[in-house]
């Protein structure tokens, strides 16, 4: 099994998903479960099959993060000098296009957030990215079109 590249932060967000899952949610899922199959005939219940369907959902995310966390690989940057686009790094674009700045976290796909400024390595951008320095442009091809970026600042 492959390895996933992801932050601390990122490793313990996972972590906390899933103690919170089964420490809160599964045991919640199971009293609502014992409820609803307190009322008699199931084959007609909603509240009993909208439980069930709970409980499959919490159990595939379970199994999801357990993955994740099996699969996940601490990528520590600390110290090293930020003149190449790596993996942790916030890099500071200036978007040809729209004569805007913009700046992203490259971050392991769990992690990744757009809106929040975090976006996956595995991302067509994230991949355009990785390697480059200050000065350097890059044009990334994304579903609409080519994306013109030139890169500002590395941190």
């Amino acid at each position: 099994m492959d390895k996933m590249p992801i932050t601390r932060e990122g490793l313990e967000k996972l972590k906390q998903e899933l103690a919170h899952l089964e420490k809160e949610e599964k045991p919640k899922n199971i009293r609502a479960i014992e409820e609803a199959r307190s009322h008699g005939d199931i084959s007609e219940n909603a509240e009993y099959h909208a439980a069930k369907e709970r409980q499959s959902f919490l159990t595939g995310r379970i199994n999801e993060l357990k993955t994740a966390i099996g699969r996940a690989e601490v990528i520590e940057i600390d110290g090293e000098p930020a003149d190449r686009v790596v993996f942790g790094r916030t890099v500071v674009l200036y978007d040809l296009q729209s004569d805007q700045e913009v700046s992203y976290r490259l971050v392991g796909h769990y992690e990744s957030d757009p809106e929040r400024g975090k976006i996956s390595i595995q991302s067509p951008l994230g991949r355009g990215l990785i390697g480059k320095g200050v000065g350097d442009e890059v044009k990334i091809n994304i579903p609409r079109g080519v994306q013109e970026y030139e890169i500002l600042e590395i941190r």
